[in-house]
């Protein structure tokens, strides 16, 4: 291989990227109450919202260790790129880095860049892709870094969930300073900052007028902050929704014309933060 991929299992990744021998998803634990499972391909989302649903306590997450992180890095591979949730919403980005430091020490000098999404699911997912098409145009280590940051930094996350309880009470909505409660039915839509934390962007009446305001912002980013939005491609990802994140496709279809629109489903970590019913789209 010339290069390699390593993303934490928050990434979520499209059929295509789960069978491509060069991305490895390194995978992280989950718990509710006293029951624990990795966040891999043996992850039940079915089971696990179920579990989530009939526990009194908030579902937890373990980021992987720097060990785990060095084995990754033993490739064949003179290039490897490496991609994290939030570093501000998670310990997965210090321990890729203290990996990276742990493979030098033990094994020498190697082309290793860890990339803090500022972001999480799709947003990860779409680093991963970015970067596998400039290496395939042939460009360098230090020139796919730069772009791919740069890119990262130019991206933006959105999503509308029908429950924010794991995310308030794991501490995650922390800098947002007025979210409703969701037994009014208003739905607030959420983002990223550029440091990887969560802000309100808006709130709506109902799932329906969330989605609809959500994809009103995300045209307009297309539309004013796109130089070519015929290259642009949007990830949306649903938790145990897949109707809410084909009308989403459709909303966006209507109005604007991308690259391609690809739906996948949350894995593990995204279905414990995104909730039964969540909705996640990046550009």
């Amino acid at each position: 291989m010339k290069y390699k991929i390593v993303i934490d299992s928050c990434g979520d990744l499209t059929s295509e990227l789960k069978n491509d021998e060069r991305i490895e998803s390194i995978p992280l634990e989950l718990q509710v109450g006293e029951y624990r499972t990795w966040d891999d391909e043996s992850f039940d989302q079915a089971d696990f919202l179920k579990r989530v649903a009939a526990c009194s306590q908030c579902p937890k997450s373990s980021c992987p260790s720097p060990e785990r992180y060095m084995e990754s890095y033993v490739t064949n591979a003179p290039d490897v790129y490496v991609i994290t949730l939030s570093s501000n919403l998670s310990g997965s980005y210090n321990s890729a880095v203290l990996g990276k430091n742990l493979y030098h020490e033990k094994h020498g000098e190697k082309n290793i860049h860890v990339i803090d999404s500022c972001s999480a699911s799709i947003g990860q997912t779409q680093i991963a892709l970015k970067i596998m098409e400039l290496a395939e145009e042939g460009k360098g280590f230090e020139e796919i870094v730069k772009l791919a940051e740069s890119f990262r930094d130019a991206q933006d996350t959105y999503f509308v969930l029908d429950n924010l309880e794991t995310l308030r009470k794991n501490g995650r909505l922390s800098n947002v300073k007025a979210v409703v409660a969701s037994t009014l039915s208003i739905k607030p839509i959420m983002g990223a900052t550029d440091e990887g934390t969560i802000v309100q962007l808006g709130q709506s009446v109902g799932m329906k007028k969330a989605l609809q305001k959500m994809t009103d912002m995300i045209v307009k980013k297309i539309m004013t902050e796109i130089e070519a939005p015929e290259k642009a491609r949007i990830m949306i990802s649903h938790c145990n929704c897949p109707e809410r994140a084909e009308h989403t496709k459709q909303l966006l279809e209507e109005r604007v014309k991308v690259k391609e629109i690809l739906i996948v489903d949350t894995a593990g970590i995204s279905s414990m933060y995104a909730n039964d019913g969540g909705v996640i789209v990046t550009v």
